[in-house]
């Protein structure tokens, strides 16, 4: 396959041949209509001129030499001159075509976008989440209106330049089903440029259908449904408008006697439910939280252990447990766990205990750690031992607090679902990435001094502080103690993800507020998950006309309806669901391949193409994207 430079290398000496024709029948075109007008001058003086004697039998010198001046002269660059009327006309193509180009737009990964790529490393690659994938969708869509931004990971410029964007879902279908089978896959391994791989739901009571049709709510959300409805759960059951949402990125089970986690009362000492102050998914990423990703649990977390087999749904009465390690370096170069302690909710010692590293200890770092040599030196507890302990004595539903708590679960190698952190929900600096130490904010809410002695810092000490700020927060209010949190505006600007996870919105309703259509084709089963999304079952009201569903009985018919439809509508959503038995033999990926390239050849330009296979339990997927421009 030829690459791309020396396609553009092709392309150019086309052109330049083709304006060197150009040039050669100009030149012939000019010459001739002298030859003409000379002739035509020739025959009335015809009688002042000697006749020829004998008949040329050659041509003349003459001829030789216009030959020559057919070929336009050379640059010094090897390509031709031009001059003229030649050269306006070329300086007016290259305009136009440049104007053009400038008004396409354009989609191109960040950092974070390019770690997840297929074309990464294994050991290397991070996968997406589906909230990533949403946002994207949304952002084609609202632009800078839309509530989240995909800047984390891609970025599209000229969004208001696209004429659709088009999603395929195909379920059940993983990473693994495009990378061991890439050759049945010709026209998405060849056309799409950007393949990228999906973090799958790691829950069994997942739904792709709700991970992408619930959008968290944003914090001007937050509050606007909180006033105008009293409270979330209040909001939940008196309005459409807004979900409630279950992270499922760990094996969370369903509580069963919680009809979907609704309105429940809350402890005496809570003016909100504590769950609002639990960290996102990917709000865990960008605080660098150990997070059970396939790919990455064989490599960069080989070692590491969840705290819990199987989780419970959290709720405002799951207990919080106030957690901080110690660390000593050691011969590998690098920090190991030492101490870890634990505090539960009455402030009472929960766990206490030092660790003996597995390797030796080359710096106690006594002054930071408060570890001696003389504390070490009879320690037999190994870091499996503290392991084993806690994933025996945490509650399933636990809600873990700590300051900048994602570095003592990498001591401990321990992954854990529910956390809230200090350092997160704790800001006096007014900007969200300049974190306070855990000693300014004791002191300045607290009205207390820790890390005071010489002896270093005390983890007891520091798992009580976090976990008191965690109780005076929730005493007061969401917004306390948050610099960032405490004006609307900056709440719009500087954070809208941090309102709450655990409510959502309709992706479908934002998305067709400004003047937008919304388009989903599938079986009737799944139609009515997304039709739920949008209205909780009821019957979609003459409002939602905006968005429309059709409901096929087969893939190629869901496939035949999104290809007559694409154009009509500014966002279209085509899903299929593949059966197991038709993953079994490889005929399903030449079928796959097929339908998209029947989508993406009815797509209108420019337009936004996006192949979601979003994976299963026990194994990641993937999505394709790829931007179609004019030719």
């Amino acid at each position: 396959m030829k690459s791309k430079s020396t396609k553009r290398i092709e392309n150019k000496k086309k052109k330049m041949a083709a304006l060197i024709e150009i040039s050669r029948l100009n030149e012939y075109d000019r010459n001739l209509k002298k030859t003409q007008i000379s002739e035509a001058n020739g025959s009335n003086s015809s009688e002042l001129e000697p006749s020829v004697k004998k008949p040329r039998t050659e041509a003349p010198i003459g001829d030789t030499v216009e030959q020559k001046t057919l070929l336009p002269e050379l640059g010094p660059s090897g390509k031709p001159k031009l001059s003229g009327l030649e050269l306006q006309e070329l300086k007016k193509m290259l305009r136009e075509k440049t104007t053009k180009m400038r008004q396409q737009p354009v989609f191109k990964l960040r950092d974070m976008g390019t770690n997840a790529s297929l074309s990464t490393d294994l050991e290397n690659r991070v996968p997406l989440f589906l909230s990533d994938l949403q946002h994207l969708i949304m952002y084609s869509q609202l632009g800078h209106h839309a509530p989240y931004s995909p800047a984390r990971w891609c970025a599209l410029e000229k969004f208001n330049k696209l004429s659709t964007t088009c999603l395929l879902v195909v379920e059940n279908m993983t990473v693994n089903h495009y990378t061991t089978h890439e050759n049945i896959f010709p026209f998405v391994s060849s056309t799409f440029e950007h393949k990228l791989e999906i973090l799958a739901p790691n829950s069994s009571n997942s739904d792709v259908v709700r991970e992408l049709s619930m959008v968290p709510l944003t914090a001007t959300q937050v509050k606007k449904f909180s006033t105008k409805f009293g409270t979330l759960e209040d909001a939940v059951h008196r309005t459409t408008e807004v979900f409630d949402s279950v992270r499922s990125l760990f094996p969370i089970e369903k509580d069963k006697e919680s009809k979907n986690g609704l309105s429940m009362d809350l402890p005496f000492t809570d003016r909100f439910p504590r769950t609002q102050l639990l960290l996102s998914g990917w709000q865990m990423v960008e605080e660098n939280f150990p997070l059970p990703i396939k790919g990455l649990m064989e490599t960069k977390y080989a070692g590491y252990v969840l705290t819990k087999d199987r989780y419970e749904d959290v709720t405002p009465f799951s207990k919080m447990f106030g957690i901080d390690c110690e660390m000593c370096k050691t011969t590998i170069g690098d920090l190991e766990l030492t101490r870890v302690s634990v505090v539960d909710e009455h402030l009472n010692t929960f766990y206490d205990t030092l660790v003996k590293p597995d390797n030796r200890i080359t710096d106690y770092l006594t002054r930071f750690s408060g570890i001696t040599y003389k504390m070490m030196r009879n320690i037999t507890t190994r870091l499996k031992d503290v392991q084993d302990d806690l994933r025996r004595l945490l509650p399933a539903d636990a809600i873990l607090v700590g300051q900048s708590l994602g570095n003592d679960l990498h001591a401990l190698k321990m992954m854990h679902p529910y956390v809230i952190d200090t350092s997160v929900i704790f800001n006096i600096t007014g900007d969200r990435s300049r974190k306070t130490k855990l000693k300014t904010l004791t002191e300045e809410f607290l009205s207390e001094k820790i890390q005071e002695g010489q002896g270093g810092h005390c983890s007891t000490e520091d798992s009580l502080a976090s976990l008191k700020l965690a109780q005076l927060k929730l005493r007061k209010s969401l917004y306390f103690g948050d610099a960032v949190m405490g004006n609307v505006h900056n709440e719009i600007r500087t954070c809208p993800e941090l309102g709450t996870y655990n409510y959502a919105t309709s992706m479908l309703k934002q998305t067709t507020k400004l003047d937008k259509t919304a388009l989903v084709v599938c079986p009737e089963e799944i139609t009515s998950k997304y039709k739920y999304c949008v209205d909780k079952g009821a019957e979609v009201r003459q409002q939602n006309e905006k968005i429309k569903f059709f409901s096929e009985k087969s893939c190629k018919e869901v496939v035949r309806k999104m290809c007559d439809s694409l154009g009509m509508f500014s966002l279209n959503i085509g899903h299929v669901k593949l059966q197991e038995g038709q993953l079994e033999g490889t005929k399903v990926f030449k079928n796959v391949d097929k339908w998209v390239k029947e989508i993406y050849e009815k797509m209108p330009t420019p337009g936004l193409v996006i192949v979601l296979f979003p994976g299963v339990e026990g194994s990641n997927g993937c999505c394709f994207i790829q931007l179609k421009r004019d030719v």
